[in-house]
């Protein structure tokens, strides 16, 4: 057996599906992976799941492709490349609370707003205020990152970022009422998030294993979209106590509803990356010149 380990983005939650339920069927075992997860509420986001794998913690981690810009742009670059990614569609959307009144992103103008800290967040946020007519003066906090969707639910900031398909269905679980705006709707081209990382020179040696988790990680992906209730059953105990009355049938419709089919899981497009680059330089946030190919590689999940 191969022992591997994966850091995720967050604990453990819906997005992650696909993991534990790959784990708990035996997956990995049938293709002698026995894999470790290791989610974000052990060190309380001391160290990032991207951060891990640049200090040979994990083998895997879960991040924004953001992530991947930043490492390989960084002072003394770290060779992060994504190999698949766990959604098609954006599941994210910046929401605030109906009540407040905000109607559309220039009504965030003035107001404040809960930062993961991510790599162009604060500009993306501010650029869809400026795209929506307003002047992009928003005040940008930084909470405990594990903490910011209390900060919404506590009227401490007016907007932040989240996933539909676990806060979303929180917040209506609450009797919450959202308002919700997705970035394609305002002219910014997002690309992938999450997408699944590693060191990229670990590649070539690690080709037919680190495919091999992929290939189980997808039947993980599959089986949840296929038998939803039994997901729900193999999640359940790794949820945060705090988490655990969460409608999670319907978290897991949600994320399944983005992540493709057996043929098409995990793969990014190009032109859809490339496009995502191109803004972030049109709009002056990235001056580098990085390409599509050396971000990401389908390469493992075409690999028999």
């Amino acid at each position: 057996m191969k022992s591997l380990k994966i850091a995720l983005d967050w604990t453990p939650n819906a997005n992650h599906i696909g993991f534990y339920v790959a784990q708990q069927m035996g997956f990995y075992k049938n293709t002698g992976i026995d894999l470790q997860i290791i989610h974000a509420g052990e060190d309380h986001y001391k160290t990032t799941p991207a951060k891990k794998v640049e200090l040979g913690l994990v083998n895997f981690a879960l991040c924004p492709l953001e992530s991947v810009m930043s490492y390989q742009t960084k002072a003394i670059p770290f060779s992060l490349q994504a190999i698949a990614t766990l959604f098609k569609g954006d599941l994210s959307a910046i929401v605030c609370k109906s009540s407040s009144g905000i109607k559309s992103p220039k009504h965030l103008d003035g107001k404040s707003y809960a930062s993961y800290k991510a790599r162009y967040e604060d500009a993306i946020i501010k650029q869809m205020i400026i795209n929506d007519g307003g002047s992009g003066t928003i005040e940008v906090q930084y909470p405990a990152k594990l903490g910011i969707w209390n900060t919404i639910e506590n009227n401490q900031v007016d907007a932040t970022w989240i996933f539909m398909n676990w806060e979303g269905v929180i917040a209506q679980q609450q009797g919450l009422d959202l308002t919700t705006f997705k970035l394609k709707d305002y002219q910014i081209p997002y690309s992938y998030s999450p997408v699944i990382v590693v060191d990229s020179n670990t590649i070539k040696e690690q080709e037919s294993i680190y495919s091999n988790f992929l290939n189980a990680t997808k039947l993980g992906f599959i089986y949840a979209q296929e038998n939803p209730d039994q997901a729900a059953q193999i999640l359940k105990p790794h949820l945060p106590e705090a988490d655990k009355s969460i409608d999670l049938m319907k978290c897991i419709k949600i994320t399944c509803e983005a992540i493709g089919d057996k043929k098409s899981w995990g793969i990014m497009e190009p032109s859809r990356v490339n496009e995502f680059l191109k803004w972030l330089q049109e709009h002056q946030l990235e001056n580098h010149n990085l390409k599509a190919d050396s971000l990401f590689t389908n390469s493992l999940l075409t690999h028999h």
